[in-house]
C-alpha cells in the first residue's frame, strides 16, 4: 500500500504543495521576529522572499526528478501557484511578509520555475537537465539576495551578490548536469551557471532577474545538449 502511494505522482504534488505552503507560512513568524528586533520592514520581506526561494522552490525542484515521471504535474503546480500569487496582488491583499505592491517577482519566480522544467524536460526527455535553471533561481538567486540584504540592508544589485551566486550555481550546475543522460553536459552546466550569475544583475522593466536567469541558462544548456 505504501509503495503504491509513493509511486503516485498526485500524492507527491499534494505532499510538496503542503511543504511549500508550510515554508511560506513559517516565514510569517520569521517576519514577526525580525520586526520585533527592529529590522526594517523591507529587509525582513526580502529575507523571507529568499528563504522561500531556497527552502520552497529549491528543495521542491530537487525532488522533481525523483517524484515525477513527466513534466505535467510540475508545470500544473507551478502555473497554479503563479496564478494564486498574482491574485493576491490583484486583490490588493498581498501576503505582506514576503510580497510587495511594487513588484511581481514572486509571480515570475513560480512561472519561470514551471516553464523551464516543462520546456527542457519536453525537449530533452531528461528531468535532470530540466531542473537546472529553476535550481539557479532558487538557490543561486536566493543566496545572492541574502548576502546583499545583509550587506546593504536593501535590494541592491551589487556585484558581490553575483560572485556568491556563481559560487553556489557552478557546483550545482555541474552536479545536476552530470546526472543527465547526455554525456559531457557537466561542463555546460558550469557555463550555464556562469552566464546565469552574470544575467542576474540586470532587469529590464517587467523582465526581472528570474526571467533572465532562466532564459540564459536554458539557452546555454540547449546549445550544450546539441554539441555534447
Amino acid at each position: 500500500m505504501l509503495e503504491v502511494l509513493l509511486e503516485n505522482e498526485f500524492f507527491w504534488v499534494v505532499i510538496l504543495a503542503f511543504y511549500a505552503f508550510g515554508v511560506i507560512l513559517l516565514t510569517k513568524y520569521i517576519y514577526d521576529y525580525l520586526i520585533r528586533k527592529r529590522i526594517k520592514r523591507n529587509v525582513a520581506i526580502y529575507y523571507n522572499r529568499k528563504i522561500i526561494h531556497i527552502f520552497a522552490g529549491g528543495v521542491v525542484v530537487l525532488a522533481v526528478p525523483f517524484a515525477f515521471d513527466s513534466p505535467w504535474y510540475p508545470i500544473f503546480a507551478g502555473v497554479l501557484l503563479s496564478i494564486l500569487m498574482y491574485l493576491f496582488h490583484l486583490s490588493g491583499r498581498i501576503l505582506y511578509w514576503f510580497q510587495t505592491k511594487q513588484d511581481f517577482n514572486d509571480v515570475s519566480f513560480c512561472f519561470m520555475w514551471a516553464i523551464a522544467i516543462f520546456i527542457l524536460w519536453t525537449i530533452f526527455n531528461d528531468p535532470w537537465i530540466a531542473v537546472i535553471p529553476p535550481a539557479f533561481i532558487a538557490f543561486g538567486d536566493g543566496i545572492t539576495g541574502i548576502v546583499r540584504n545583509f550587506a546593504f540592508k536593501k535590494r541592491h544589485k551589487h556585484p558581490i551578490g553575483n560572485i556568491y551566486m556563481a559560487g553556489v550555481c557552478i557546483p550545482l550546475g555541474y552536479f545536476l548536469a552530470s546526472f543527465s543522460s547526455i554525456q559531457g553536459l557537466a561542463i555546460w552546466g558550469v557555463l550555464a551557471a556562469i552566464v546565469a550569475s552574470v544575467f542576474e544583475r540586470y532587469e529590464f522593466g517587467p523582465i526581472d532577474d528570474n526571467i533572465l536567469i532562466t532564459i540564459s541558462a536554458t539557452i546555454v544548456l540547449a546549445i550544450g545538449s546539441f554539441f555534447a
